[in-house]
């Protein structure tokens, strides 16, 4: 097929037509993966849920098992490579490096994924996400990963391709763009990712089939990490990409400084993998100055990134607000955004429920001695609950109200649902991961599918919060996957019934993007400063309610050994 490329009249965007294939191909993708973890995720709730418990334990087990790799794994990782084959060739507006190359990895990733799934309801793979050794799954568990693994690594390297032929090709002056620069951030993060969990995972398989005698279960715990907490990185990495995405297709918003966002990914390059080691703070075989230099030193330039963008994304915002009149008040530019637009709101929940639940639950699981507190408790699914689902999927489907019609030249279908949607979906969510900290801060185990622990031989009678908190997380989580649900009728709606749009004009040639040097320029130079004192104001909110719960965590430490 010859390569040619369409101009979306509505936004101005230009895909290249393999590109374009790809993208829809892996969105489509996630959002079916999407769907089946939600189910199981209806399942594991309804379980957990103590005044239903729903499954037997050994289901239980496997159904958490398909959850984790289905919603942290397969669903979001299919949807980044939509959104690098993007933020690559529809952002630069240059053809795709190798399109039967990336067809082939898009395959091993549906290969890979079904293997792994197939595994896993078989009922011999219930060994969770973690999938920590000395339990073994059935080989073709760990093949099926290593398959889609290899497959994302190769989209990573299109993704690398396309940004060298835009160069090439001249297709853009300058730097390429910061939602770009986000974008290849998460690929470098990814990279990084998959090899390590190659690391791990192909002396796991040999292990499974016999051909190596066993696997050392610190060692394993240690490199497997570098996969399972670095994947989510890759996340925060695309889903800050988009807030600014966002800020900038909505309002016109200009970063506040792109060299200081840049940075900030930079750091998160460097520094944001580290937090890999907050997972192992309770391992008697890693050193105390190994875990001091990893969630200390090391970790706070990755929190810094992620302030520094939580600052500049608003403060963009509020910048534009203000440019356009609305400078009455500290927040007169966020009263009067567009709350009744998907993809603002969408977006500007998920910024908000990363940034003050996310943010500071994830500070305070990675200090060491806090740790001990909330260590393999409920808080620890409520941490990444708030992060990877609020943070992550609730910005993906923000974006995706912004690309059905622009991608995929649908109409998206009742209007109205798709207002409420995000506001169902996040808030129903970042009560959920709240009420899940809580009752592991009361100590609820993370995985036991029975909290009172019937029929053991000690009993422990848990405080009535503890059963309140499991109860408010039952109702949340039924009403988050309700929202989730919705998000995936509107979407799926949209692409079968939605009213055809306009796809714009086809040619053979690519437009180049337009040298916007000067203009990046004078904002560079200060030209166009506007203060942003609205902005401010919630960053030092951020800092008193980190400052607060920082402490009280500590308050309940001292609780812990009482001295007489």
């Amino acid at each position: 097929m010859s390569t040619t490329y369409r101009t979306c009249p509505v936004s101005g965007l230009q895909f290249e037509n393999h590109a374009e294939k790809l993208m829809r191909w892996n969105a489509v993708a996630g959002v079916l993966w999407l769907l089946v973890g939600g189910i199981t995720a209806l399942l594991v709730i309804l379980t957990r849920w103590p005044a239903i418990k729903l499954l037997p334990a050994d289901q239980f087990y496997l159904i958490l098992t398909a959850h984790g790799i289905d919603m942290l794994i397969l669903w979001i990782i299919f949807f980044e490579m939509a959104v690098l084959y993007f933020a690559s060739s529809t952002l630069l507006r240059c053809r795709l490096a190798a399109p039967k190359v990336a067809w082939a990895a898009f395959w091993l990733m549906v290969v890979g994924g079904i293997m792994t799934n197939v595994a896993i309801f078989q009922g011999e793979s219930s060994v969770m996400f973690t999938s920590y050794v000395p339990m073994q799954a059935a080989p073709h568990f760990y093949l099926g990963i290593i398959l889609f693994a290899v497959g994302a690594l190769i989209g990573c390297g299109i993704f690398f391709g396309t940004l060298v032929i835009a160069k090439r090709e001249k297709t853009y002056s300058g730097s390429i763009p910061l939602v770009t620069f986000g974008a290849l951030t998460a690929a470098i993060i990814a990279t990084f990712t998959i090899l390590a969990g190659a690391g791990i995972l192909l002396p796991t398989l040999l292990w499974s089939v016999g051909i190596i005698r066993e696997i050392d279960a610190q060692l394993y715990r240690m490199v497997w990490w570098g996969l399972g907490h670095s994947s989510q990185q890759i996340n925060v990495s695309a889903h800050v990409a988009i807030w600014y995405l966002i800020a900038a297709v909505v309002f016109g918003a200009k970063p506040l400084s792109e060299k200081v966002s840049r940075f900030a990914f930079l750091l998160y390059i460097l520094f944001l993998q580290l937090a890999s080691a907050h997972h192992l703070l309770s391992d008697p075989g890693m050193s105390a100055e190994w875990k001091v230099l990893n969630t200390s030193y090391f970790m706070y330039f990755a929190v810094m990134a992620s302030m520094i963008h939580g600052f500049t994304v608003p403060g963009a915002i509020e910048a534009a607000q203000r440019r356009k009149g609305y400078t009455n008040g500290l927040f007169e530019w966020l009263r009067k955004a567009p709350w009744g637009n998907p993809v603002f709101s969408g977006m500007f929940i998920s910024l908000v429920s990363f940034g003050f639940l996310g943010g500071i639950s994830g500070v305070v699981l990675g200090t060491e001695q806090i740790n001990m507190l909330m260590h393999n408790t409920f808080y620890v699914p409520g941490h990444f609950h708030t992060t990877v689902v609020t943070g992550t999927t609730l910005a993906f489907m923000a974006v995706t109200y912004l690309l059905v019609p622009v991608l995929f030249r649908r109409e998206m279908i009742l209007p109205k649902l798709c207002q409420i949607q995000p506001y169902l979906f996040g808030i129903s969510m970042s009560v959920l991961g709240l009420v899940m900290m809580g009752a592991g801060t009361l100590g609820v185990s993370r995985r036991h599918w029975d909290m009172a622990f019937a029929g053991a031989p000690f009993q422990y009678e848990w405080p009535g919060a503890a059963y309140l908190m499991m109860g408010l997380t039952g109702i949340a989580g039924v009403i988050a996957v309700i929202g989730g649900g919705l998000w995936i009728v509107l979407v799926v709606g949209s692409l079968l019934f939605g009213k055809k749009l306009d796809g714009g004009k086809v040619s053979n040639l690519p437009t180049p993007i337009p040298d916007q040097s000067q203009a990046a320029s004078a904002v560079a130079h200060g030209q166009e400063h506007v203060g942003v004192p609205g902005t401010v104001v919630l960053a030092l909110l951020l800092f008193v309610c980190f400052v607060l719960y920082y402490f009280v965590n500590w308050k309940y430490l001292s609780e812990v050994w009482l001295l007489s």
